[in-house]
């Protein structure tokens, strides 16, 4: 399909962590954008926040984004869509409490755009690496390209309910949901009049746009974060052990503006990474950001830590031209924040 250079573009979830930055980027081009939330109670501060746009940024409610016909309404005249609402916790008891939002979620909105999104060109779906990768099993160094697929998240969730790991519940919820995207795009291949593109971050950390009141009202990523690298909250064992990798909140925001502008995105698979860590490179980032900060563990070498998962990038940087952000940008940044608001 041809690329989205200009027009309205649809953003789900618009009040959420990396929604918050794809509507600034999306408004800085001459995008309009049109942002669903769950209550328009969340609305005054998007509106405060992006107030200069004026009637570029227009807001309306889908209060369950699980229901059949939640966005019927919503992907009426616009252009592009880009589908971010979805669970992030680690807190579910049962699988379902992440799968059916995340699964539900995107059918619903996808059957919506093939009745009503007639204009629509290009859809978005924000997926992550843990559709990627497995939850557990890797023995050897391992190089994941967009071609591998998270196999087992899904069938532990089925077999062992309630006692699934919490990560297998995420993971599978994600998995899942980006399954959906592409089994629609083949059901309907002869009815659709748009592409889709998945995008697949991994942990994605960075400073905030979206309405944080209180520390205790942190997201998962940025909770994890601030008890690293502010609170000293970790074991030297935690702070030393290889944890996944991470990518910036706005080099992701910036990959979807970057996905509705290039043609050739368009049916892809995309993962975006800037490197696998540790907390320590974090807590030495902030310390050095500012000395007042824990240290964490003294000499500590990062050069030395054996990483058993990567994620090979090349598509993002070639096709997209993304340049990611690295440790010490995104911690200086998310720790002048925190201090800003006096949280430290």
């Amino acid at each position: 399909m041809p690329a989205v250079q200009t027009g309205k573009v649809l953003v789900s979830g618009a009040n959420g962590y990396i929604a918050s930055w794809l509507l600034q980027k999306l408004l800085d081009q001459g995008y309009s954008v049109r942002g669903t939330i769950r209550s328009l109670k969340s609305a005054p501060h998007i509106q405060q926040r992006f107030q200069k746009y004026g009637d570029k940024l227009e807001l309306v409610e889908v209060p369950d984004i699980t229901q059949g016909g939640a966005f019927d309404e919503a992907v009426k005249g616009v252009d592009a869509v880009a589908h971010t609402a979805s669970p992030f916790h680690l807190h579910a008891n049962h699988p379902r409490e992440m799968i059916e939002p995340a699964l539900l979620g995107t059918n619903s909105i996808l059957n919506s755009v093939l009745k009503n999104g007639q204009q629509v060109k290009r859809f978005i779906i924000l997926s992550s690496v843990v559709a990627i990768a497995e939850s557990s099993g890797y023995t050897k160094p391992t190089v994941l390209t967009e071609e591998s697929w998270n196999t087992k998240s899904a069938i532990n969730c089925e077999e062992l309910g309630v006692n699934a790991s919490a990560i297998d519940k995420y993971w599978a919820s994600k998995t899942l949901a980006e399954r959906a995207a592409w089994d629609f795009v083949a059901k309907h291949k002869s009815e659709i009049g748009f592409d889709v593109v998945a995008l697949n971050p991994s942990f994605v950390h960075g400073p905030f746009l979206h309405d944080v009141p209180s520390v205790d009202k942190l997201n998962t990523s940025l909770a994890g974060v601030f008890n690293a690298v502010v609170k000293g909250g970790l074991s030297e064992k935690d702070l030393t052990t290889p944890k996944g990798s991470w990518v910036d909140v706005r080099d992701v925001a910036e990959a979807h503006v970057r996905s509705f502008q290039t043609e050739a995105a368009g049916g892809e698979r995309i993962t975006l990474t800037s490197s696998p860590f540790v907390w320590q490179q974090w807590v030495t980032a902030a310390h050095q950001a500012d000395p007042t900060l824990p240290a964490g563990v003294a000499g500590f070498d990062a050069s030395a830590v054996k990483f058993l998962v990567r994620f090979d990038t090349t598509k993002s940087q070639k096709l997209l031209g993304l340049q990611y952000k690295q440790i010490p940008e995104s911690a200086k940044d998310m720790v002048t924040q925190f201090k800003e608001r006096g949280w430290y």
